[in-house]
């Protein structure tokens, strides 16, 4: 690779920003990663914020390509289904694929995030600079301005890339100059982060599954750190009269994790102290478009196409925009007014399928996950694919445990279900035929 490239600029040092930071390098640019937040290796978190990641195979296809991967898998804790958690009754397991040996992969987002900052700084060519707020940016020269504890500072850079987030402020930059439209679809719903501890040095619920206590409305769920503690996460309205906003003293808050998360309540015994302090995070869908201009300014990740979490893809998607971004630049030679156009052209499609399906899975995670139907559907849909083997996939497969397009994932779960349709549409007509034939002869 040429040494004599121009410097590339990412803004937003989090999991997609180092990333990218790691693949550019790889290439041979000099990059230069600047982040709002002081070096999260150093600092605290912030309380309440964790949200592990569910990394999954396209995930991990990306860590794979920069040999990253086998470091990270080594804190997972690996997820083969769910556990849903009745108010009444005892949980029962609902294996995620065919087989039973297929797992989706609890991960720290700060682990993760500190292992690809150290891959990224380690690397020749890539400076990382904290503690830089982008306050300006100027689309046709490239020219940023960033606010530090030292004062403004301008910096140049021959391509400016926004990896900084839903609320990212290379779009925001974007949009001031008339450059692109944005629509940011909120749920009337929040989040808000509880804590199980180990009990005896021991995980307290079985490791090997994401848990889920479904409630109709709004539901909690919960995932295994490595330390045996296990992250909970409370998607509850934001209004109303089972909201957030309707539990106020701990007495309340105790009478109503007793009557609608019983279970819960003996394993938390900071339940009300995490409830009353962590803070409620918002939902959303983010959309806009173009994703470029003029090649010298992209977006990817949460920046371009922020989803729900309801389908655990926002960083496994964001993983995927960055080595369908390489791939881009491999075959356009390098040359980014080509690059970012094509890269859009070809994960925009992909970008509103997962964020339709991961609103979809919120339903189905909050409701009918605990369902008699949706379970003997379950049971169904596993008889076809053991029956029809490669034929005949789950949509839940197909997104999580292969790199399949997401928007050919929906083409295809369609057809598989005309296919079915049409199938079990003839079976009952050749039952009623068979049911005439035999009653005409019984008459005769």
């Amino acid at each position: 690779m040429s040494t004599e490239r121009e410097e590339i600029a990412v803004v937003g040092a989090g999991l997609a920003g180092c990333l990218l930071a790691c693949f550019l390098a790889r290439r041979g640019y000099p990059v230069a990663l600047y982040e709002r937040r002081p070096d999260p290796r150093t600092g605290t978190v912030e309380r309440g914020r964790s949200i592990n990641l569910a990394l999954s195979e396209r995930g991990l296809d990306a860590l794979r390509r920069i040999g990253l991967d086998q470091q990270v898998m080594t804190d997972a804790l690996p997820m083969r289904g769910r556990m849903i958690h009745p108010v009444e009754g005892e949980p029962q397991f609902q294996s995620y694929s065919v087989s039973g040996d297929r797992a989706i992969n609890s991960i720290s987002r700060g682990a993760l995030n500190n292992a690809l900052l150290d891959a990224a700084a380690a690397l020749p060519g890539v400076r990382i600079a904290f503690d830089h707020r982008l306050v300006g940016l100027d689309p046709a020269t490239g020219e940023m301005t960033f606010e530090t504890p030292q004062g403004k500072v301008t910096e140049i850079a021959s391509v400016v890339l926004g990896a900084d987030g839903a609320g990212s402020a290379v779009r925001g930059q974007l949009l001031a100059y008339g450059a692109l439209t944005e629509s940011l679809d909120f749920l009337d719903y929040g989040y808000k982060e509880l804590t199980i501890p180990p009990i005896g040095g021991e995980f307290a619920l079985d490791p090997g599954a994401l848990h889920i206590w479904p409630r109709g409305t709004s539901m909690m769920i919960a995932l295994p750190n490595p330390d045996r503690s296990f992250t909970c996460t409370l998607f509850w309205p934001t209004h109303g009269t089972q909201s957030f906003a309707s539990l106020g003293s701990p007495a309340a808050i105790e009478r109503y994790f007793a009557t609608h998360y019983p279970d819960l309540v003996p394993l938390a015994p900071n339940l009300v102290d995490d409830y009353q302090h962590n803070p409620v995070g918002v939902l959303g869908t983010v959309r806009c478009t173009p994703w470029q201009l003029d090649g010298r300014v992209g977006l990817l990740g949460d920046a371009a196409h922020a989803i729900v979490p309801f389908y655990g893809q926002g960083a496994n998607c964001a993983f995927e925009d960055v080595v369908e971004l390489d791939r881009c630049l491999d075959e356009c030679g390098d040359h980014w007014a080509s690059a970012l156009p094509l890269f859009q052209h070809r994960r925009q499609a992909n970008a509103e399928a997962i964020a339709r399906m991961a609103l979809t899975n919120f339903v189905e995670m909050r409701d009918k996950v605990a369902s008699p139907v949706f379970q003997t559907r379950k049971k169904i849909e596993h008889a076809l694919e053991r029956a029809l083997p490669g034929r005949y996939v789950s949509q839940y497969e197909l997104v999580s445990f292969s790199t399949t397009p997401y928007a050919e994932v929906r083409r295809r779960v369609r057809r598989q279900y005309r296919a079915v349709g049409a199938v079990a549409a003839g079976a009952v007509a050749a039952l009623a035929g068979a049911a005439v034939a035999l009653g005409r002869g019984r008459r005769g």
